[in-house]
């Protein structure tokens, strides 16, 4: 079941503030829900009673034999009812004082889990921590156990603790909640693959905010391109939409390409009417121009101007 646009617009335009980290958040809800068939469901994590401790979320277990199946770490979550998620993207800092932090949520989240409960609950709350690598400085001071690609237990450990490395994980469909956190070349190579599999507003929210490298944006901003097919026409042009109506500062950019493309295309005509040649150095020139009182002025030379190279002096 595709991701719902709707759904997906609402929770995303309400929460402005860390784009790229609720882009994670909401890709974590909606893909978990999908990928384990209800199996498990993210929450987003309540503030706990402490000042500044509060987690990126909750992985509540609804139904643990639904996870059997599916790659790991999701096994891993069959024994528990939740765990504490802490997602830490592409650019973010993993040091020690980040998992010290972790740890300190997963704490209060534990004992707020124990007064909640009368018997007070007994149990040990996971974290899982999902970041792009495992960092060097972890196996310095911890035991690891790889127990699958890209997934490790950290030890000693009262509780189960699991470090999930996006970055070493395979492309697979499943652990999409995952893959969002990866990194440089990884997330390249995530980004060209998940794009043909997902509804054309989440891969536009993806290109938004995901920092993947230049070329492989722009090589996935071609599935934007018009089309002749009717049904993809209609949603590119209802995703331009809501990006105009929520994005002021883009809306503000289009507007200002469109008049420099005028503009250049203004210059080109008269400077054709005229007879007055273009050399490839000319033609680039006007290409490379980005400044529409220049063009103006270019275009207002261009009418008395006996050569073209006259014009743009």
């Amino acid at each position: 079941m595709p991701i719902s646009s709707a759904l997906f617009q609402e929770r995303w335009y309400h929460t402005r503030v860390g784009k790229l980290d609720r882009f994670a958040k909401v890709t974590f809800a909606e893909e978990t829900a999908r990928v384990t068939r209800g199996a498990a469901a993210w929450h987003d994590a309540p503030e706990v009673r402490l000042e500044r401790v509060q987690a990126d979320g909750y992985l509540r277990v609804l139904r643990p034999d639904g996870l059997t199946s599916l790659a790991a770490p999701w096994p891993e979550a069959r024994e528990h009812d939740e765990a504490l998620v802490e997602l830490k993207m592409a650019g973010d800092h993993v040091d020690v004082v980040q998992v010290k932090r972790a740890l300190l949520r997963r704490q209060a989240r534990e004992v707020e889990r124990v007064e909640e409960r009368d018997p007070p609950w007994m149990g040990e709350q996971p974290l899982w921590f999902v970041a792009p690598h495992l960092p060097a400085w972890l196996r310095g001071v911890r035991v690891l156990e790889s127990f699958s690609p890209g997934c490790y237990r950290v030890g000693p450990s009262p509780f189960q603790f699991l470090w999930i490395a996006a970055n070493e994980l395979p492309l697979r469909d499943e652990l999409v909640p995952f893959l969002v956190a990866r990194s440089g070349r990884a997330l390249d190579e995530f980004a060209r693959w998940v794009a043909p599999r997902r509804k054309a507003d989440w891969v536009f929210y993806m290109l938004q905010y995901m920092p993947m490298s230049p070329w492989t944006r722009e090589e996935l901003e071609q599935r934007f391109a018009r089309s002749d097919d009717p049904e993809v026409e209609a949603r590119r042009q209802e995703i331009l939409q809501t990006l105009l109506a929520h994005s002021p500062d883009v809306k503000k950019q289009l507007i200002e390409e469109g008049q420099l493309t005028e503009a250049r295309e203004a210059l080109r005509k008269v400077l054709t009417r005229r007879g007055l040649a273009l050399t490839a150095t000319l033609e680039a020139q006007i290409a490379g121009c980005s400044d529409l009182t220049t063009l103006r002025r270019w275009y207002e030379q261009a009418v008395t101007a006996s050569s073209a190279e006259e014009a743009l002096a």
